[in-house]
């Protein structure tokens, strides 16, 4: 039995957060919606889903925030970090050293981000 895969869309930008959610409906996966790393960190609780697609720039906790908590709590989720900071060396590298299992920097190509999104879920069978 194949189950729809649920993805955490943790974003602040409502524009973004329409794309999001063009994209990954169109791709068969189902969504959950956070627009800030408390709500986050309580849909990770509530709707236990199968990867994370987190912003670093939040508002009351950070992405990074997010993908420590995520991490610690349920260590094989693939969780795919988002931003605008994608030159900010220092940002990636402490996004990588809490686990994250992919960068992306806006603005992104839509077909990159599902390929990264298929390769996560991919490598974590």
């Amino acid at each position: 039995m194949n189950t729809v895969k649920k993805i955490l869309v943790v974003e602040d930008d409502e524009l973004m957060i329409k794309i999001l959610e063009f994209i990954i409906l169109k791709e068969g996966y189902s969504l959950v919606i956070a627009r800030n790393g408390i709500e986050a960190i309580d849909n990770l609780e509530k709707h236990k889903p199968d990867m994370v697609i987190t912003d670093i720039m939040l508002p009351y906790k950070s992405g990074l925030e997010v993908i420590s908590y995520a991490k610690q709590n349920y260590a094989n989720i693939p969780v795919i970090a988002i931003s605008a900071l994608g030159g900010e060396e220092r940002t990636v590298v402490e996004a990588f050293e809490l686990g994250v299992d992919d960068f992306i920097s806006k603005p992104f190509n839509p077909n990159e981000l599902i390929l990264r999104v298929k390769r996560s879920f991919a490598l974590k069978l």
